[in-house]
């Protein structure tokens, strides 16, 4: 994403990122975003990491009866892709970087053992994942698409399909 993407309005607002295994409470991520003309309607500037369904560029409604609950209004064809290392490993972080970038992805959250990045689907499915292999081989790292399966049931969301008939 380049810097024209974000602008003097930006803000963070809180959506959902799932239920904690043992006390069962909500678990908030804190996401970066600017609103849109529409009251409650917010535009990710950045993929996240934890919340799943979202991605960076999607435009978000909130759910006003429920804290951080949200639906989307519309999808920008960006993928969420995060990855988490069991420890740190700034030489994979670094080659998995620069990339992504070859590829038209950026780096949109870096933490010691876990990265997001954006990158647009257009690329291909294969393309990614051949890279993520290529890279990750045999180390202990795990990754995973944020916006591609649904949290819940675990099919496809499929909403590239839509991009890609029109």
């Amino acid at each position: 994403m380049s810097s024209d993407d974000f602008s003097a309005t930006e803000t963070r607002i809180e959506l959902l990122a799932g239920i904690h295994p043992s006390n069962r409470q909500p678990i908030f991520e804190q996401v970066l975003v600017t609103p849109t003309d529409t009251e409650d309607q917010y535009k990710l500037l950045k993929s996240p990491l934890f919340v799943r369904g979202v991605a960076a560029q999607d435009v978000v409604s909130l759910q006003k009866a429920s804290r951080g609950r949200f639906d989307v209004v519309s999808r920008s064809g960006v993928l969420a892709l995060r990855v988490f290392f069991k420890s740190p490993d700034p030489d994979l972080e670094t080659q998995l970087s620069a990339e992504m970038e070859k590829l038209g992805g950026s780096l949109d959250i870096q933490s010691e053992r876990a990265l997001a990045y954006s990158i647009h689907f257009g690329v291909g499915f294969s393309s990614i994942e051949g890279l993520i292999s290529q890279w990750i081989g045999d180390k202990q790292v795990q990754w995973n698409y944020g916006n591609v399966y649904d949290p819940k049931t675990g099919e496809p969301l499929n909403w590239w399909q839509d991009m890609l008939n029109a």
